[in-house]
């Protein structure tokens, strides 16, 4: 049953959930759906989550990825934008907080990112301060009642780069600059929509305190967004093991199964309960 919006009405949720189905008709994979009408999906890269997701994540999806500092967010969402490069899908990693240049050092390590990707346009790098300081704006911050001017702006980085998979990092940050839940809700209401009609499928960290289930800092995120992936710790003997749980993602059936994460120098590997106990 869909929850109703804070300070909202039930029915906008309903009509961006019809607006974005209907903008699902890109390429393969598709997988049927119960009415025999088909959803198309794309890979995330990750072993093992698009099975959880019946196939991968639906196409135009806008997906909360969410956790604590150190729960793995970067990392999933840049393999994302890799797997899409592969796929000949242009990807675009939208910084908030982190200088481009730490987060390239950061992530050169892993064996799913490649240079190339960078230097041929498939995975574009962006500082958002930057961004903002060149449309003139104060200390390189969109203030609270310039958030409009904001999903202009990520609209038309998209369209010129032609994305096809977008992940702000972090949307906590971003929102912060918002002031107040129902600025909140609106920005990512209309993010979400105006991506969606571009058919692009996007990724936003969500910031959230460690050891605690919360997807969001503000507490609305999550009933706007089609999708939220929670990322989060567990306590096994002296070890606390990262852990992976598709919550919510509309548009196709999944599990709803807590997974044991990996990071490894191939990316992240997921373990069902029983594997993990064998591998360990």
């Amino acid at each position: 049953m869909n929850k109703e919006l804070p300070g909202g009405k039930k029915e906008e949720e309903d009509m961006l959930h019809h607006v974005r189905a209907e903008m699902n008709g890109a390429s393969s994979p598709s997988v049927p759906r119960r009415d025999g009408s088909t959803v198309a999906r794309l890979s995330t890269g990750v072993m093992g989550l698009d099975d959880i997701m019946n196939g991968g994540m639906p196409r135009g999806n806008t997906v909360l990825l969410a956790g604590a500092s150190g729960t793995g967010k970067t990392t999933l969402a840049f393999q994302f934008l890799c797997e899409g490069a592969e796929r000949g899908e242009p990807g675009a990693f939208i910084s908030v907080t982190e200088p481009t240049a730490m987060l390239k050092r950061n992530l050169s390590s892993y064996q799913f990112f490649k240079q190339e990707y960078l230097d041929s346009g498939k995975v574009t790098l962006l500082d958002l301060r930057a961004v903002a300081l060149k449309m003139g704006l104060k200390d390189g911050m969109f203030q609270g009642g310039e958030y409009f001017a904001l999903v202009s702006t990520l609209q038309k980085v998209c369209k010129e780069l032609q994305l096809k998979r977008l992940v702000i990092d972090s949307i906590t940050a971003v929102c912060q600059w918002l002031v107040g839940p129902v600025r909140v809700r609106d920005f990512v209401y209309r993010l979400g929509l105006a991506l969606s009609d571009l058919n692009c499928t996007t990724l936003l960290t969500s910031e959230t305190p460690p050891r605690e289930i919360r997807f969001s800092m503000f507490g609305v995120e999550e009933f706007i967004s089609d999708g939220i992936i929670f990322l989060g710790e567990e306590e096994q003997g002296r070890q606390l093991v990262r852990t992976l749980q598709v919550i919510k993602m509309r548009g196709t059936s999944h599990e709803r199964s807590k997974y044991f994460m990996e990071l490894t120098p191939d990316g992240i590997k997921l373990f069902d309960r029983l594997h993990w106990s064998l591998r360990a």
